[in-house]
């Protein structure tokens, strides 16, 4: 099983698929957890370049394209052998946030091109179970702040990250079977209980 973590800044994805794949080691489930954009040597320096606060001058094309190749990476080279394997892969992030942040949030580039990049990146692998952590955008910019960890990334105005917010309902709302959506304003405990439970029912189909 594939199970993908999203949401706009703050919400917690990080420390929470963290978790999740813990548990799941604990009830000797064969899980990998990994990270977009990153998880392989190759899509480590990729993320460093996308996350440089230096890197003002990137063009939107050209950190899309990075994205993708970031993300290309990751499925040959983690993702796809290992549900080939039968394991779980638990990724913070995927695909869906170039469509929510590059898409929705710039709101300049055609989501039907995306799709189609995405698409092109993934060998069109998509995730069984799409973990959305949906958070008021002021909050969860708040936390990110407080956490100390800024990147080029967490700069935009917060009618960006309202974008990206709504844009992670719509696809939510457009996907029912594959989106569950988590309200992420809980205690890390409440929150992480509820995401055991989905994925849980998912993995045993009861």
């Amino acid at each position: 099983m594939f199970i993908t973590f999203e949401g706009s800044e703050g919400c917690g994805k990080s420390t929470q698929s963290d978790e999740l794949a813990k548990f799941l080691h604990q009830k000797s489930y064969p899980v990998l957890l990994t990270r977009e954009p990153g998880g392989t040597r190759i899509g480590e320096q990729i993320r460093t370049i996308l996350g440089n606060q230096e890197n003002t001058q990137i063009h939107l094309r050209t950190e899309i394209l990075l994205f993708q190749a970031s993300r290309a990476q990751l499925v040959e080279e983690v993702i796809k052998p290992h549900l080939a394997s039968g394991g779980v892969v638990v990724c913070d992030r995927y695909a869906d946030s170039t469509l929510a942040y590059q898409g929705y949030g710039y709101r300049r580039v055609n989501l039907d091109q995306l799709r189609t990049l995405v698409n092109f990146a993934t060998g069109g692998l998509q995730p069984d179970l799409t973990i959305l952590l949906d958070l008021d955008v002021k909050i969860g910019l708040q936390r990110r702040s407080q956490g100390g960890q800024i990147n080029r990334l967490d700069t935009y105005d917060l009618d960006f990250y309202q974008r990206v917010r709504q844009g992670y309902l719509d696809m939510a709302a457009q996907e029912p079977g594959r989106w569950k959506i988590v309200k992420a304003d809980r205690s890390f405990l409440q929150v992480q209980e509820e995401i055991r439970q989905i994925v849980l029912q998912r993995l045993t189909g009861d």
